[in-house]
């Protein structure tokens, strides 16, 4: 069999793929990127409606507490080694300004997500990696020498670092089809079931798909399960659509509808920018006193600056079990609380998601309990690392995503750095 011998190679070029195989060349070390399609960097070029939202205004603490508590301890010591005001100055060196946006989010000043992606490959490129597309993997074991990968084409190839960054399944159509699921189970490696996330949600209900377009900013969006337990929370827009209801509100939450498909779900919105019950009812109760015969609807907008379409505004007045044409000053207190109750929940029933085809990233994949997050390798595995979506680890939307990538691929690349150059 014809071997050839690189010290180390990644698997993936995306956004960790193309960071950490940049940072090794740049330590000196001889470093081949196998991509299996036509291009590199392709979920980078449609990612943030191909403006590409890259990373975070937060500082590292608070972009880690975004993560959960398992998250934000494993990205501890990456966070740290790259923060995201790090990535932004990095992005900057490689001629990529950069400019903040609402939501906490950063953005290239140009608007175009191909000027990231060029900069990374381009970086990537010139620090002396090099490159092999069109050449997809099917399958990685150990060997004597470390690790034994047989391409689709070519010879197979022995490294004493193997580097996985090949994502999860979210947008399948860009290449990212799960293949180092099966790499990782045949290793004996754990694995959380993936699944789509940050994903548009559906809706059986036709009364939310009649509102598509409508638009609620600062919505805080909370998803419930049958029970009416509280799964999670998020203070984000959201938007109604023809299928149910999506927007970084929605698509936040929509890793607990993934996990239970076909489960009964709600995702309560509360209309009212987080006005308490108290002053809901003594607002609504002030202008039943003024406005004398004034429809529910002009006074909700008016003197409770609510500022709700009208079409919205009539899905909360039948939630609320009252007519369209209700007039404030009719309302009995019983009326008043059920409308109150409406607002700061307007309860919309979640079906399913749409799936991985819509989902921007997956929830799931390597276990964190199975990773050293300060080499992210592979415990019992040396040699072994894996890097960016393939791990069980995902944040909102927001670049915080993105910044994960970064800064597993920085961990991974100095750590190999380090051991490669005592070798």
């Amino acid at each position: 069999m014809r071997v050839e011998r690189h010290e180390a190679v990644v698997v993936g070029a995306g956004a960790s793929g193309l960071w950490a195989a940049a940072r090794l060349a740049e330590a000196g070390i001889d470093v081949l990127v196998l991509e299996k399609t036509a291009r590199c960097g392709t979920k980078i070029l449609a990612s943030g409606g191909s403006h590409c939202n890259l990373t975070t205004t937060l500082d590292a603490e608070a972009a880690g507490a975004l993560f959960g508590k398992a998250g934000a301890r494993f990205l501890r010591h990456g966070l740290r080694l790259l923060p995201p005001e790090k990535v932004r100055e990095r992005f900057h060196e490689l001629g990529v300004e950069t400019v903040e946006a609402p939501l906490e989010k950063i953005f290239p000043t140009s608007g175009r997500a191909r000027d990231v992606r060029d900069a990374l490959s381009g970086w990537m490129l010139r620090a002396g990696a090099k490159l092999r597309l069109e050449c997809g993997v099917r399958s990685v074991e150990r060997h004597a020498e470390g690790w034994l990968i047989a391409p689709e084409r070519g010879a197979a190839l022995v490294t004493q670092a193997l580097v996985l960054a090949l994502g999860g399944r979210s947008y399948e159509r860009t290449g990212t089809t799960g293949d180092a699921y099966a790499w990782l189970a045949a290793l004996d490696l754990p694995l959380v079931e993936p699944v789509p996330a940050l994903v548009p949600l559906t809706s059986p209900a036709a009364w939310v798909r009649e509102l598509s377009g409508i638009a609620v900013q600062g919505a805080h969006a909370r998803m419930l399960d049958a029970a009416g337990r509280q799964l999670g929370e998020r203070t984000r827009p959201v938007l109604f659509t023809h299928q149910g209801i999506s927007g970084p509100g929605a698509m936040d939450l929509s890793e607990h509808v993934a996990r239970r498909s076909g489960a009964a779900r709600v995702l309560s919105i509360d209309l009212t920018h987080d006005l308490s019950v108290e002053m809901l009812q003594q607002r609504l109760t002030r202008a039943a006193q003024e406005s004398g015969s004034g429809g529910v609807a002009r006074v909700l907008n008016q003197e409770l600056q609510l500022e709700l379409p009208r079409r919205l505004l009539e899905a909360v007045l039948a939630q609320a079990g009252l007519a369209p044409d209700a007039r404030v000053a009719q309302l009995a207190r019983d009326k008043r609380q059920r409308l109150v109750a409406a607002l700061q929940g307007l309860a919309v029933p979640v079906e399913d998601t749409r799936g991985f085809d819509w989902a921007e990233v997956t929830a799931g994949g390597l276990a964190l309990a199975a990773v050293d997050p300060g080499s992210m390798e592979i415990k019992g595995r040396p040699g072994l690392h894996v890097i960016g979506e393939l791990l069980d680890l995902q944040g909102p939307i927001g670049g915080l995503n993105f910044q994960a990538a970064f800064a597993t691929a920085q961990v991974a690349a100095s750590a190999l750095a380090k051991r490669l150059r005592k070798a």
